[in-house]
């Protein structure tokens, strides 16, 4: 059985193999990054554990915020899953997860956002099951 629960400060290097694939350019640095500049932000992370794990097998990066665009919600930064363990509904429970907290903390919505291309169709339809909408372009300039 998997648990889902949240990973608090000091223990991100559970789920920075997780996060590794979708952000593998921040290395051996991510768990540091997560904790040292985007915890005091806000960042939140929870992860997926198969029974007798230490690591998250999927994890799932979200803050909380409040924006003229959007009122009250939770956006989600990262969400991923090991490769091995893909198919397996992790990535549906941390969805489902952060969902329910965004209604706890009585959030109007959750956001995120999505790279385009075929690589990215198996995240899309896990964000279609659970209702989520195209409702926007993000545009994006390089600096």
């Amino acid at each position: 059985m998997t648990q889902v629960r949240e990973i608090p400060a000091g223990e991100t290097w559970r789920a920075a193999e997780a996060l590794r694939e979708l952000r593998p350019r921040w290395g051996d640095t991510l768990a540091d990054v997560v904790d040292n500049d985007l915890r005091p932000a806000g960042y939140r992370l929870v992860g997926a554990f198969e029974d007798g794990a230490g690591s998250a097998v999927s994890a799932c990066g979200f803050r909380e915020a409040v924006m003229l665009a959007w009122g009250h919600h939770i956006y989600v930064d990262d969400l991923s899953t090991v490769p091995a363990a893909r198919g397996r509904g992790h990535a549906d429970l941390l969805m489902t997860w952060v969902v329910e907290e965004a209604r706890r903390l009585g959030c109007e919505a959750v956001h995120l956002d999505s790279g385009v291309g075929s690589d990215r169709a198996a995240a899309h339809r896990l964000y279609m099951r659970h209702r989520f909408r195209i409702s926007s372009h993000h545009f994006q300039l390089d600096l």
